[in-house]
């Protein structure tokens, strides 16, 4: 079991990429914390674990607001007593050109991609400092590339790979490594959500989007959580300050 007694907070937890990871977790051991803003969708994907013979918690929290981001960290000691992983999977999915955006489409996406993903951390990171650990944050190939009208979602997760590699630095004199995962396209319900937004049908957008892939597909949640689960690992123990590209080789061109 590669997490035998470790305890692994997930943000975004409900569903797809975080769904997947916390299972992956729980399947080699981890006692997980599952947290999604939809308390229904976290508790689900918790009850599942543990039909399943894992071990796992819910908690519904707004992670862009500070007392519930604490809460996090709080809850997850209480029920487990300590802290080893964190995975830094919500996020919010506005994606606007600089024209089209207004102030509140700029709020919301940074406070929950770039503030959300900072105070999760605050919080989480003192309980960590003891025994050490990893700090997972899910970037995107978004983080490096340029996009259509995506300048609002590209800009928070830009900053999700710059704030990777200063959290790298200060945390690691306390062997906490930090790094980023960067998924290519990936079905998932956010995805759903932009190809009803734009008027698609998952065949369309599958049509669309697969051949920018170099494997001509797109992604699975479960392919992005195994990269997850190698990071949160020991198995990655000289690795931090870094980003992987699990896009298929969308960037790769």
């Amino acid at each position: 079991m590669r997490l035998a007694n470790k305890v692994a907070i997930i943000t975004g937890a409900g569903a797809g990429i975080g769904e997947a990871t916390a299972i992956r977790f729980a399947e080699e051991g981890a006692k997980v914390v599952l947290v999604d803003i939809s308390a229904e969708l976290a508790g689900a994907a918790a009850g599942g674990i543990c039909e399943r013979g894992g071990r796992a918690v819910s908690i519904a929290a707004d992670i862009s607001k500070n007392d519930q981001a604490r809460a996090i960290s709080e809850a997850a000691i209480k029920e487990f007593g300590s802290i080893h992983i964190l995975v830094n999977n919500a996020a919010d999915f506005t994606t606007k050109s600089v024209e089209q955006a207004e102030v509140a489409d700029w709020e919301r996406v940074l406070h929950v991609n770039v503030i959300g993903t900072a105070l999760v951390s605050k919080y989480a990171i003192p309980h960590m400092k003891a025994s050490g650990g990893s700090i997972v944050n899910m970037a995107s190939m978004s983080s490096i590339i340029a996009q259509p009208n995506f300048a609002t979602y590209n800009s928070s997760k830009g900053a999700i790979l710059t704030m990777t590699k200063c959290m790298a630095l200060d945390l690691a004199p306390f062997n906490i490594r930090v790094n980023a995962i960067c998924p290519g396209c990936v079905l998932t319900s956010a995805t759903e959500r932009e190809w009803k937004r734009m008027g698609q049908t998952k065949e369309q957008w599958i049509g669309l989007n697969a051949p920018l892939h170099m494997l001509n597909r797109v992604g699975d949640p479960r392919e992005i959580a195994n990269v997850a689960l190698f990071l949160g690992s020991d198995e990655s123990s000289f690795m931090t300050a870094a980003h992987v590209m699990v896009d298929g080789g969308y960037t790769g061109r």
